[in-house]
């Protein structure tokens, strides 16, 4: 019988604030504040997503934005991470890296600052009430100005230490070069920060590499075209660079067919560190939980080695030396335990 996995101790690095939603909560703060959602974001739901073309990321972007509409007051952001932290705890998640552009909600909120302290305080309240560790990445947007890039890693350096943990990249990468925001991430490294941009998503290994090589990033959103590129498959793994896969994620979007086709073995195999991630359960039916699952399923990952990519979550994260120490023993005991 094989060991459980909601309980096998594991870093979520991979979770997007307003992906992070329940979809139940968005169905029912739509209806109290009167706000129409599509059949795709209701009886339809999870909507059927296609985003390799423009036309099909516009759509992923419009229900995005759909979603993030209904987070209107404080108390939604309180709502929101507290049930994505009872989510993570749910599932064997002891530690969260949970991603946010403060754009996108600075005018509801009275500014850029005061959106990042507000969702700095919801983010510890969840975390404590939930029993376990979260932290948040501040993501500038690629489609966006790269000097609004720059603001926002001056912003994330001042709460460095104070719930602030990594600087990100998010969006469509056909749309901005993450060579462009080399000067931003330059101060968020400077500033102490993690880098960790989005590449290898709906474009191939080559913006891996200049994720790599432009913004020396310590992690890459998704990296999954990587795998395309074995010499570049060798240098992340020589120099430990995880990549933050998120099967569900890529099926859903269509930067993979089917479950199979994403090349998580491949990457595991070539001594990529892994860190599976969620990306956004809003729009992907699924949270961090199915993704082990399909890595024992799907992908044919024994007991030994799902424990071994939970040990490359935690060991990729930004959770402090003694609760890493915590969770690495918690791991062991986990797969020494009889199945």
């Amino acid at each position: 019988m094989a060991r459980p996995l909601q309980t096998l101790p594991k870093a979520h690095l991979h979770l997007h604030f307003t992906g992070s939603m329940r979809h139940s909560t968005l169905i029912e703060l739509a209806r109290d504040q009167g706000v129409h959602l599509p059949d795709a974001l209701v009886q339809d739901w999870p909507p059927k997503l296609r985003a390799t073309d423009e036309r099909g990321w516009f759509r992923f972007q419009r229900l995005y934005d759909i979603a993030r509409s209904v987070l209107r007051r404080p108390e939604d952001v309180y709502r929101l991470l507290r049930e994505a932290a009872e989510d993570e705890a749910r599932e064997g998640s002891r530690w969260l890296e949970i991603q946010v552009d403060p754009s996108g909600y600075a005018q509801r909120f009275g500014g850029l600052t005061e959106t990042l302290e507000l969702m700095l305080d919801a983010t510890e309240k969840a975390a404590r009430a939930a029993g376990i560790g979260m932290a948040v990445i501040v993501a500038a947007n690629r489609t966006r100005h790269m000097l609004d890039a720059r603001t926002l890693a001056r912003l994330a350096v001042q709460y460095e230490g104070r719930g602030v943990v990594g600087f990100g990249l998010s969006n469509d990468e056909r749309r901005g070069r993450a060579r462009d925001f080399e000067h931003a991430f330059r101060i968020a490294r400077r500033g102490g920060l993690l880098a960790v941009p989005h590449g290898g998503e709906l474009l191939g290994a080559a913006s891996v590499a200049e994720c790599l090589d432009e913004l020396a990033a310590d992690r890459i959103g998704h990296g999954v075209r990587a795998a395309e590129s074995p010499r570049l498959m060798e240098r992340l793994a020589d120099r430990q660079i995880t990549c933050e896969v998120c099967p569900l994620s890529n099926v859903g979007l269509g930067v993979a067919e089917r479950p199979e086709d994403v090349p998580l073995r491949r990457l595991f195999e070539a001594g990529v560190p892994i860190a599976l991630g969620a990306d956004d359960p809003l729009l992907f039916g699924a949270r961090l939980l199915p993704q082990y699952e399909l890595a024992r399923e799907v992908y044919g990952f024994a007991d030994a080695e799902v424990a071994e990519l939970a040990r490359q979550s935690i060991r990729s994260s930004a959770a402090p030396e003694p609760v890493r120490k915590e969770l690495l023993a918690e791991i062991d005991a986990w797969l020494a335990a009889p199945a």
